[in-house]
């Protein structure tokens, strides 16, 4: 497979070519693939503003780097094996002329239905593979596609289609989740409500369940394509032109739509894809991620498909019908490399290896991680029953901003340490500065990380509001791009995630913003004022954990605390729902006002060692009380 780093001494190569000439590196990598219009300047960047442009005016189409370039070879080869959540039901194959055909079909009906390039469509589906083919049909035709994780509830998607002015939204009629039935339709009804841009939705039948169908809006996706060609000229793209929004939660209470474009995107998703994951030509590959997310944009869809190669859809989760359902896909499909989150393997782990057993994942020849940092307790268990010992770790770390992995071993190829991200992939040049921006040399090092030069799948903006961009990524560390995790560098030159250094808490792998919780938190009516912060949990990775002053409430604590949780649910999802609530009477706060969350954190984390001063606090007798209240005096 072109491009693909075959040992050590290659890697240490292409990474010294890709730090000396850059433009050089990546122009050869692009070269391999069919572009309309070649460009005239690989790189044009400048981090202050920010502005970065890769292959400037070069014109292409994503979807012709999958079809077109690859149909001549690969018509009859399976894409998407789709794993549905009912165990029953038979899986099912899907080839790549399979899947060219039902894109050219969707993107006809999207143009059919008034969608033109550039216009916002937001995608709120499940695991199934029409979810694959909206995004390639929305590619194809220059739409611009942000999906949206089906969890999310209506408020939260009212919220991102107002953010991107979304022309049209496409759903289903109900999701499955385990032995739950989802009422997906009944959510985008109640969100569109509150927005006033959106003139069509498109309705997959998936439950069978009843739902209004609003009449000149709501359409049957079978209907929408019944009478649709199978065929479609591909719309001409600039380089830079939108290829999606992504919703991310900030340190602020509004989502930031990440934006990502063409040409860089494509080639970083590829060219990380298999190198990473040292994917070979019949290798059966399953990422276990939502496409509602960014693991699941670049590791299920866009890199593995631009790779020619065949990428595992799964419906359910990981614990229903029973806990072995991971290995019993893995056996049943002979699945090559796995790639999942640390929480799903700490959730797993406490099932014992009974449910390992029953298995034969002799197949695995790549185990990977995603999301948040792995612990160690994990990565062994991970390693030595997954992995059976002998299957390369992955460890990856990237974010939806990074558009692709970053730092990662490559399997089989850079020796494995327990819970290191190690080193980072050609073209990325990460550095590691104190709190005041100044480099710290050599090994044994421990700071905030950034990056100091431009990649081609990174984030371009977020969309409608640059200087927040600006003033979230570039404006911290002067000239670099600041990624809001802290890092350790080893004596071996390893790199170690060590999690975020801003308000900013890792659920599961999924981040969500302290400001957007307290936001909700704060629409109780008895509630005055609230502080959220995150806590080790021992599957989640990071909990939630949230003080909330309610003085004039006649409720019991136990009451307000019940319904803080569901109102969080509510307005959010059921990811952010807060594991703790603590009523309490005050917050710390400095003489400035500011809240002294370092306190919070270490009442919610439960270890009372090194407070610190606490006498020039405002208030430092609530300190006292809030430690009583959560049972540590």
């Amino acid at each position: 497979m072109k491009f693909k780093i075959q040992n050590l001494r290659d890697y240490a190569n292409e990474y010294h070519n890709s730090v000396v000439s850059p433009e050089d590196f990546w122009s050869e990598i692009a070269d391999y693939f069919h572009w309309k219009k070649k460009w005239d300047k690989v790189l044009e960047w400048d981090f202050d503003t920010p502005s970065i442009s890769w292959f400037k005016n070069a014109e292409l189409n994503l979807t012709e780097n999958i079809f077109e370039k690859l149909l001549p070879t690969h018509e009859h080869k399976t894409a998407i094996i789709w794993e549905p959540n009912d165990t029953s039901a038979d899986a099912i194959s899907i080839t790549y002329g399979e899947l060219f055909k039902a894109t050219c079909k969707f993107a006809n009906a999207l143009q059919t239905q008034g969608v033109r390039k550039g216009d916002r469509v937001i995608i709120y589906m499940p695991m199934v593979p029409e979810a694959t083919v909206a995004m390639l049909a929305c590619a194809r035709i220059g739409a611009v596609h942000s999906v949206v994780f089906a969890g999310f509830s209506a408020t939260a998607l009212a919220d991102r289609v107002n953010d991107c002015k979304a022309k049209m939204v496409l759903t289903s009629d109900g999701n499955y989740r385990g032995n739950k039935k989802i009422p997906v339709k009944a959510v985008v009804d109640e969100a569109l409500q509150k927005t006033h841009t959106v003139e069509k939705v498109i309705v997959l039948k998936r439950t069978g369940e009843q739902v209004e169908m609003v009449p000149d809006r709501d359409l049957w996706w079978h209907d929408t394509i019944a009478n649709e060609p199978d065929s479609h000229k591909a719309e001409v793209m600039k380089s830079e032109d939108l290829l999606f929004i992504l919703y991310t939660s900030g340190s602020t209470g509004k989502p930031k739509g990440v934006v990502h474009t063409t040409a860089g995107y494509m080639i970083y998703t590829y060219y990380s894809f298999i190198n990473v994951f040292q994917y070979q030509t019949d290798d059966v590959y399953w990422c276990t991620a939502d496409i509602g997310w960014i693991t699941g944009h670049s590791y299920i869809v866009y890199g593995p498909l631009l790779a020619g190669a065949t990428t595992l859809m799964f419906e359910g989760v990981p614990t229903y019908p029973h806990p072995g359902r991971f290995w019993e896909i893995v056996e049943k499909h002979r699945v090559n490399q796995f790639y999942t989150a640390p929480t799903a393997i700490r959730a797993l782990q406490v099932h014992g290896t009974a449910p390992v057993e029953k298995f034969d994942l002799s197949s695995l020849k790549v185990i990977g991680s995603v999301g948040e940092p792995i612990n160690e307790e994990a990565w062994h268990w991970y390693h030595e029953n997954i992995g059976k010992g002998n299957c390369p770790l992955v460890d990856t770390w990237w974010q939806t901003e990074t558009g692709g992995i970053m730092i990662s071993p490559l399997a089989g190829i850079t020796p494995n340490k327990p819970a290191h991200a190690s080193l980072p992939l050609p073209g990325v040049q990460p550095i590691i500065v104190d709190a005041e921006g100044n480099e710290l040399i050599g090994n044994n090092v421990e700071g905030n990380l950034c990056i100091k030069y431009p990649w081609p799948s990174m984030i371009r903006t977020t969309y409608g509001d640059h200087q927040r961009c600006k003033d979230t990524y570039f404006s911290t560390y002067k000239g670099m791009y600041f990624t809001g995790d802290g890092v350790k560098r080893d004596h071996d030159g390893y790199l170690r995630i060590l999690g975020r250094v801003d308000d900013v808490i890792n659920v599961s792998g999924h981040r969500m913003g302290t400001a957007e919780v307290e936001n909700a938190i704060d629409e109780h009516p008895d509630v005055i004022e609230s502080a959220v912060v995150g806590y080790p949990h021992e599957i989640k990775g990071q909990g939630i954990y949230a003080f909330a002053i309610c003085d004039k409430s006649e409720k019991t604590p136990e009451d307000l605390e019940e319904e803080i949780k569901q109102l969080v649910r509510k307005i959010i999802g059921p990811i952010a729902k807060p594991e703790h609530v603590q009523i309490v009477s005050g917050l710390p706060k400095t003489r400035s006002g500011k809240i002294m969350r370092r306190i919070l954190r270490k009442v919610a984390s439960r270890d009372l060692s090194s407070l610190g001063d606490i006498s020039t606090l405002l208030n430092p007798e609530v300190v006292d009380e809030i430690i009583k209240g959560a049972g540590l005096d």
